[in-house]
């Protein structure tokens, strides 16, 4: 029970993490060049899952499927970003 539980804790932290961090690149970060590189995503992804392996180090019933979970969901998050800003912004 306890790991089904943990499961659904890591999805809806997965994608509340892709939710955020969509807005921010679309609301904060919608005029940084920098978030429009193909190497964006992997940087963002990389950092959130440095920053969730201490913690599932600690808690022992969350592993490290749910850290890498958590930081492909940024970097996803900052692609879609991205590219809805791309979308929506002016060519020229």
């Amino acid at each position: 029970m306890i790991e089904l539980l943990a499961t659904v804790g890591a999805i809806v932290v997965s994608a509340a993490a892709f939710i955020q961090s969509r807005l921010y690149v679309r609301r904060r970060l919608q005029f940084v060049d920098a978030v429009h590189s193909p190497a964006a995503p992997l940087v963002a992804g990389g950092l959130a899952l440095a920053l969730a392996l201490p913690i599932v180090w600690i808690v022992p019933f969350v592993g490290f499927g749910s850290a890498l979970m958590f930081g492909a969901a940024v970097g996803l998050g900052v692609s879609r970003g991205a590219r809805d800003v791309r979308k929506r912004l002016p060519h020229g």
